[in-house]
């Protein structure tokens, strides 16, 4: 009778103890809207918990990229153009995975517009192969349309975070100035990185045109954006 009961309560307890060593930890599937705040390129944080864009790779912070032979920090460029869009606006994840560091890894939207696909898209992140394959279309096309920072030299960053660095030919960076003060018909506009007509905009320093450092300046000086 004490075998029979001891069998019974084997059979009771032996599925849950095994669940408990060889379950991964519950996966929340419930998407996660709120208001979004920009971290970086491919990362926000919605009530707290940091998201990470399923599929796609920006450049970090802290990392530079040239067009032509000026060096500028496309990690910022990329955060601002992400920030720029959603304007601390409210962003939907629906969570696909999490990552070694404990984010969520998602898709997200924004007034129904896929994120992940819009930074590729607008050249501020790449497809990121190593874990998907669903943004390449849209990366070819930032590609062959050079825009972002498909305008110049850029490292992967994954290569990166590895280490690997762009190379300036000492004496020729010609600073960290940017954006494009073009003068036309339409009267002083500027071009910044991943607008629509930056890359064919060429800049005649002895017809008034000039370089500038930042938006801010450009407007301080009467000049007013290009359409994107």
């Amino acid at each position: 009778m004490v075998m029979k009961f001891l069998v019974i309560v084997l059979i009771l307890l032996v599925p849950a103890v095994f669940s408990l060593l060889v379950a991964p930890e519950a996966f929340a599937t419930d998407p996660i809207i709120g208001r979004a705040s920009v971290i970086d390129g491919d990362t926000l944080e919605i009530h707290g918990k940091r998201i990470r864009l399923h599929g796609i790779d920006a450049p970090e912070n802290g990392q530079s990229c040239l067009v032509g032979s000026r060096k500028y920090r496309c990690g910022q460029w990329a955060s601002q153009a992400l920030s720029d869009k959603i304007m601390r606006g409210t962003v939907s994840c629906t969570p696909r995975d999490s990552d070694r560091y404990g984010r969520v890894v998602a898709v997200c939207r924004f007034r129904g517009m896929d994120l992940n696909a819009w930074m590729v898209s607008k050249g501020w992140a790449l497809a990121y192969r190593l874990y998907s394959r669903d943004y390449i279309r849209q990366e070819n096309r930032a590609s062959n349309s050079q825009v972002g920072v498909w305008q110049g030299k850029f490292v992967k960053p994954w290569d990166w975070r590895r280490g690997k660095r762009l190379t300036v030919t000492k004496g020729k960076e010609r600073g960290r100035c940017i954006i494009k003060g073009n003068i036309s018909r339409r009267g002083h506009i500027y071009h910044v990185p991943g607008d629509k007509y930056y890359s064919r905009t060429k800049i005649t320093t002895s017809k008034g045109e000039r370089w500038f450092c930042s938006e801010v300046e450009a407007r301080a000086a009467g000049w007013r954006r290009s359409w994107r």
